[in-house]
């Protein structure tokens, strides 16, 4: 009787739990242009774990079926209107590439995508992330959701990262033959000790030229570090002091603007 009473206990205690259990089902047959996202906290740390999960079969059964799932990284930068995505796989193969406006992001599909999202105003790619830059009156809390979507959809997809074969990727810190001594040091040393640095923040720096007469090494912040309330700390206290401790002919660093950086400093400045 004790045994009878406990398959009785547990058919009822299942009719009670019946009403929870059935929204769970339909997770187990997904169509394949459902997605689910689930957004998984470390109290440790300042960055979001998201977890992407995508079906790429018509539909699921009960025994077979498989799931794609991509996980997204998100740290903060020194800027607080940047943020590094980090989607786990490779973004730039070599060097980096900034798109100050929508314009410039018609040659990479991930870029053009990321620009469709109202509020954003830069995108950068790095080696393994990328950083996307919104406007000030945009909230992250409702664009964050659609910037996952936007990179999920470009890896799935299986498209290139620039739709021109021959762009090429950030160079400027090549060596070449007919480089001085001076500028070969610069170079090296921003490619080995400095870019790695302001990449970790969600930027990079752009090597634009060195004035022999004058000293000055001249270079363009990208990414989280253009616009940045510290970049000007970074330039002069950390980069200027760098190249002029290991290199004596550099008297001094200054930052490059192009047309689209003016405009927005401008605008700053008005504000």
């Amino acid at each position: 009787m004790k045994g009878l009473g406990r398959l009785i206990g547990r058919r009822l205690l299942c009719k009670r739990l019946e009403p929870w259990r059935k929204p769970l089902m339909p997770r187990r047959l997904i169509f394949s242009s459902f997605t689910t996202t689930s957004y998984l906290e470390n109290p440790t740390s300042s960055s979001r774990f998201t977890s992407i999960k995508s079906s790429s079969l018509p539909k699921w059964s009960h025994f077979g079926g498989q799931r794609r799932t991509m996980f997204i990284q998100t740290q903060s930068t020194p800027n607080p209107a940047s943020l590094m995505f980090y989607p786990g796989k490779p973004v730039m193969e070599v060097g980096s590439a900034d798109f100050p406006n929508s314009r410039s992001a018609m040659s990479s599909p991930l870029a053009k995508s990321l620009y469709g999202i109202d509020g954003i105003t830069r995108v950068f790619f790095g080696s393994d992330f990328i950083t996307v830059t919104k406007s000030d009156d945009a909230s992250w809390e409702f664009i964050k959701p659609e910037i996952f979507a936007a990179i999920m959809d470009f890896y799935s997809s299986g498209k290139p990262l620039f739709l021109d074969s021959n762009t090429a990727a950030a160079m400027d810190t090549a060596i070449h033959e007919d480089d001085s001594e001076t500028v070969a040091m610069i170079k090296e040393l921003l490619e080995t000790r400095i870019r790695p640095a302001v990449q970790d923040d969600g930027g990079d720096i752009e090597y634009r030229g060195f004035d022999l007469e004058t000293g000055i090494v001249k270079l363009k912040m990208q990414g989280a570090c253009s616009g940045c309330p510290s970049s000007s700390v970074t330039l002069k206290s950390g980069i200027e002091n760098m190249l002029m401790h290991y290199v004596p002919e550099v008297k001094g660093v200054e930052q490059e603007l192009d047309a689209e950086d003016e405009d927005v400093a401008l605008s700053g400045q008005m504000d």
